[in-house]
């Protein structure tokens, strides 16, 4: 399954998850349920997966942590907060670049509108493959 066969996936689940429970819940709580429904249809998925850092030579491997890995190609950070800001799709991008996946998507649950809470992070992804 390509990437954006998966994003379909994700996206759809986001808006039937986000359409039962409504936003204001907590992190913790979206990504548990998030998680349980995408196995549901089927996906491989990862969660809280460590991407570590190498700096001079070394090795941190708790520095950050991935909240939904998706088939190893789709990395999906979770949010429940009034609005997105420029720093969360930097750091999807940060992971993207990490674990050398082309796309993330970050999903904000605290959204009252859940579409204008889906932002799409690409990293090498081409045009004809996004489409």
């Amino acid at each position: 399954m390509t990437e954006n066969e998966l994003a379909r996936i994700i996206v759809d689940t986001a808006f039937k998850l986000h359409d039962a429970l409504g936003p204001g819940l907590l992190e913790s709580v979206y990504q548990e349920v998030f998680a349980f429904k995408l196995r549901e249809r089927g996906l491989s998925i990862e969660t809280e997966v460590s991407m570590p850092v190498i700096f001079e030579g070394r090795t941190f491997s708790s520095v950050f942590r991935v909240d939904i890995l998706v088939e190893r190609k789709v990395v999906v950070e979770l949010k429940s907060v009034e609005s997105l800001q420029p720093v969360h799709a930097k750091q999807v991008l940060t992971y993207l670049r990490l674990s050398g996946c082309r796309l993330g998507l970050l999903i904000n649950f605290g959204s009252a509108y859940i579409k204008q809470g889906i932002k799409r992070v690409v990293n090498g992804l081409d045009d004809e493959a996004a489409a």
